[in-house]
This record gives C-alpha cells, sequence and structure tokens, in this order.
C-alpha cells in the first residue's frame, strides 16, 4: 500500500476528527459527525496496521482516535477497582521484574558497607576522619540515640526525605552515575558509622537503633537504585525492542516502582517514628522491622509472581501509554 497516496485521500477526514474531537462544544449533527469519523479512521488504523505499519502513522492516528474516544465517552474517571488493581497487580509486577537486579544491588551494598565498617573500626586515621574525639564521642553518647524522637513529624519527615531520594534514583537512573552515586553514598555512611560505633563499643547500640526501620528503609533506596540501573542498561541493551520504545516502557514501568517504594518507605518511616525511639524492648523493635520488611518481600514475590505470570509488566495499559508497533524477535 502506498501510505502517501493513502495519506493524501483521507488526510481531510482525519483533521477534521481532530478539530471535532478538540471543540468544547457539539450541535447534534456534529456530535453524529464526530461519531461516524472515528468509525472510520478505526478502520484506517486497522489498515495501516496490516498492510503498511509504518510507526509514525500509527501514532498519528492511535493518538487522533483517543482523544475522540475521550469526546465521545467522557474522560475516564478512575475507580476504585483502579487504585485496587494498580496496589495489587501493577505495582507489585514492576518490583518482581527487577528482583535479581534489586538482590544484587543489595548484596553489593551489604559489602561496601561491612567494608567501610571494618575500615573504620580497625584503622585509627579512617576513625579520625569521623571527626575529633570529642566529636565521636557526644555522636556515640548522645546524637546518634537523640536523633530517633517519636512523633508524627519525624516519621513525615523521613519518609519525604527517602521517598525523595528513592524518585531521584530512579527519574536519573537514565544518567548511570547518580544511582550509583548515592548507593554508595549511603552504604559508606552506613557502615562508617557502625564503625565509628563499634570503635567506642557500642556497635550494640547502633544495630539495635538502626536495624527496626533500617531493615526496610535501605531495602527501599538499594531497590530504588535497581530500578534506576535498570533503566541506564536498558538504554545500553534494548533488546528486541526499538531503543526509544524500550527506554519508554520500563521507564514507565519503573516510575511504577518508585510510587511503591513510597508506600514501603512510609511504613519504613512510621516504624522510625513510633517504634526505634520508643521504650519497647530492643529485640521486640527489632521483630516489629523484620517483619516490616517480610511483608514488603512478601508482597513483592507472591503478588508480582502472579501479576507477571498473567502478563503484567508494571507499564500502563496500552490505551494509556500509545500504540507500539509490535516488533519481532
Amino acid at each position: 500500500m502506498d501510505l502517501d497516496a493513502f495519506t493524501a485521500v483521507h488526510n481531510q477526514q482525519w483533521e477534521r476528527l481532530d478539530r471535532l474531537s478538540r471543540r468544547r462544544r457539539l450541535d447534534g449533527a456534529e456530535a453524529d459527525e464526530l461519531v461516524r469519523l472515528y468509525r472510520e479512521v478505526a478502520t484506517h488504523l486497522s489498515t495501516v496496521r496490516s498492510a503498511a505499519p509504518d510507526p509514525v502513522l500509527v501514532t498519528r492516528l492511535s493518538d487522533l482516535l483517543s482523544r475522540a474516544r475521550v469526546r465521545i465517552g467522557g474522560a475516564h474517571e478512575p475507580s476504585w477497582s483502579d487504585v485496587a488493581s494498580f496496589v495489587v497487580v501493577t505495582i507489585p509486577a514492576a518490583l518482581y521484574r527487577i528482583r535479581w537486579w534489586s538482590v544484587a544491588v543489595i548484596v553489593a551494598c551489604l559489602a561496601i558497607s561491612v567494608v567501610a565498617g571494618v575500615h573504620v573500626a580497625t584503622d585509627p586515621a579512617a576513625l579520625a576522619s569521623m571527626g575529633t574525639p570529642a566529636e565521636q564521642k557526644a555522636y556515640v553518647e548522645d546524637a546518634f540515640a537523640s536523633y530517633y524522637d517519636p512523633g508524627v513529624s519525624f516519621a513525615a519527615m523521613v519518609w519525604t526525605n527517602n521517598a525523595w531520594i528513592a524518585a531521584q534514583c530512579v527519574g536519573l537512573g537514565i544518567t548511570g552515575f547518580w544511582p550509583v552515586f548515592v548507593l554508595v553514598q549511603n552504604a559508606v555512611s552506613v557502615g562508617a558509622t557502625g564503625g565509628m560505633m563499634a570503635a567506642h563499643g557500642e556497635l550494640d547500640l547502633f544495630l539495635q537503633l538502626i536495624a527496626p526501620h533500617g531493615l526496610l528503609e535501605l531495602t527501599a533506596v538499594f531497590v530504588a537504585g535497581a530500578a534506576g540501573l535498570k533503566i541506564f542498561w536498558t538504554v545500553i541493551d534494548p533488546g528486541p525492542r526499538r531503543r526509544t520504545v524500550a527506554v519508554a516502557q520500563e521507564g514507565r514501568a519503573l516510575v511504577t516502582v518508585a510510587i511503591g517504594l513510597a508506600g514501603a518507605l512510609a511504613l519504613s518511616g512510621l516504624v522510625e517514628g513510633f517504634v526505634t525511639g520508643s521504650t519497647l524492648p530492643w529485640w521486640l523493635k527489632i521483630v516489629i522491622g523484620a517483619v516490616a520488611l517480610a511483608v514488603f518481600w512478601a508482597y513483592v514475590l507472591v503478588l508480582g509472581r502472579r501479576a507477571t505470570d498473567a502478563g503484567m509488566t508494571g507499564d500502563l495499559d496500552p490505551d494509556r501509554a500509545g500504540e507500539v508497533l509490535p516488533t519481532a524477535g
């Protein structure tokens, strides 16, 4: 099929449908014309897809039909079923698809933290870089524990800060640099602080205060870094998909990861705000943190596997994401 000739013959109909779709008010005749043109252009799109699937023309007609569909049927109003589907299907699918990336990043960051901690705890020069002896003593004996001030405002502050870090890891993941910078910085910071506490004989206090919320909080940050690195890797190796299509699809799916991690970080923020600094026994605090982490991984692995087995990826539905030309391979 000659696409240029086909476009020349039907372009006036497409432009007319576009104009009608953008009008704020339509009379009866115009509304009937809108419906008729919608049906005709839908047939044109089907013809193009089957005979000469040009991606530019397919996208143009898909966008045109999408606007016309909204004009005819009204805008889609999200319902509670949409919200429930997003929470129990879309988010777990997106998290499940990067589970091995997440595991690799978690293992690497834990290794960096241990190395940094041992280095600070055993090397006097490294310990000295953490501050003067007086500053270290003040931090170990007072500042570290007093930071965890129970309350709603503290929990909200912690949540918004960590959610912003996670969003940056995903949103700037395409750079390749920023997720690595954030991950290494967090891993070294946690490890070095633990090493300093250990050097002053307070490693048990460090673990008691970091474990309740840190199990889930650090996991969420590491998963965000993994999502960002996955986007970067998609740029390098898009697979059988065109690079622009692959990056768009992965980017949309992994933004879903950022939204899901905001929920996980809200939970860790509640633990940090109301459990870590509370008067509960230290073992109970750690149990609560471990349960929160277990809930997160059960959510990812159980619901995520079920969703991906059903063909979900965490991306938007086709009618919201736009048409994509099928690719062989």
